[in-house]
C-alpha cells in the first residue's frame, strides 16, 4: 500500500516567489502598454490625407417626354343626322270617286224548291253475332276409341299394320251419324274396324253457330294400327 505525502505552501518558498514574480510582470506590462506611443503614431499616420479625389461624371440630362397627340374621335366629330319633321296638312286632297247614274234594281229573292229523293225500302241491319262459331270437340279421350285389345290375333299373325284416316258426320246432339274412310290403311279389315269402333265409342260436344245454337258438324282424324310390343 502506498501513501501520498501532503505538503503545504510553507514547505515550498521557491514556488511562491515565482508566482509573485509572474504577477508583477503581468501588471507592469499592462501599465506600460497603456502608455505605448508606437500605437498612437500608427493611428495618426493612417489618419493622414493620402488619397486622390476623382471627379464624378455629370448625371445624364433628362430626355423630354413626347408630347401626346390627340386623335379626333369619329363618334364626336361625326355630324348628327337630323330628319326633318313633315308639315301636318290640315286639308288633304282626296281622290275623286267616279259615280254612275244607273241604278241597280233590287231583286226579290225567290227560294227554290229542291226535290227530295224517294225513300227506298228500309234495310234492317244484321244483328252483330254474339258468339263465334265453334267446331265439334271430343268429349272423351280419343286414345280410348281404339286400343291394343282391339288388335285381333289373326291381324297380328298376318302383320297387318297401317294408318286409317276417317271423317265423322255429327248431329246437333253430338252423336256420330256416319263414318267415312278418307285414307285407307291398306287393309279393308282395319278400315272397317276403325269406323265401327270410333262410331260406338266417340262422344262429342256439338258444333255451335254464331248465335250459340248447337248445329251439325264434322270431325276428322286417323288411327295408326301397329303391332303390340
Amino acid at each position: 500500500m502506498a501513501y501520498i505525502q501532503h505538503t503545504s505552501w510553507r514547505d515550498r518558498p521557491g514556488a511562491v516567489a515565482a508566482v509573485v514574480a509572474i504577477h508583477g510582470a503581468v501588471g507592469y506590462a499592462l501599465v506600460t502598454g497603456l502608455t505605448f506611443t508606437g500605437i498612437e503614431q500608427t493611428v495618426k499616420r493612417w489618419q493622414a490625407k493620402d488619397y486622390t479625389e476623382v471627379p464624378l461624371p455629370p448625371p445624364p440630362e433628362p430626355t423630354p417626354a413626347p408630347e401626346p397627340t390627340l386623335e379626333p374621335s369619329q363618334s364626336v366629330t361625326a355630324p348628327m343626322v337630323v330628319v326633318p319633321i313633315p308639315k301636318l296638312d290640315l286639308s288633304p286632297q282626296r281622290p275623286p270617286i267616279e259615280s254612275t247614274p244607273t241604278m241597280i234594281p233590287n231583286l226579290d229573292f225567290v227560294p227554290k224548291v229542291i226535290p227530295s229523293a224517294t225513300p227506298g225500302p228500309v234495310v234492317t241491319p244484321k244483328p252483330t253475332p254474339r258468339f263465334s262459331p265453334e267446331a265439334a270437340r271430343p268429349r272423351n279421350n280419343p286414345a280410348s276409341w281404339v286400343t291394343e285389345a282391339d288388335y285381333r290375333s289373326s291381324w297380328i299373325n298376318r302383320e297387318m299394320i297401317g294408318t286409317a284416316r276417317f271423317r265423322l258426320q255429327l248431329t246437333a246432339e253430338g252423336k256420330v251419324q256416319t263414318c267415312t274412310v278418307t285414307g285407307s290403311s291398306g287393309y279393308p279389315e282395319l278400315d272397317q274396324a276403325t269406323c265401327d269402333l270410333v262410331s260406338r265409342r266417340a262422344r262429342f260436344d256439338p258444333a255451335k253457330d254464331d248465335t250459340g245454337a248447337p248445329v251439325s258438324g264434322t270431325y276428322s282424324s286417323s288411327v295408326k294400327w301397329q303391332l303390340p310390343e
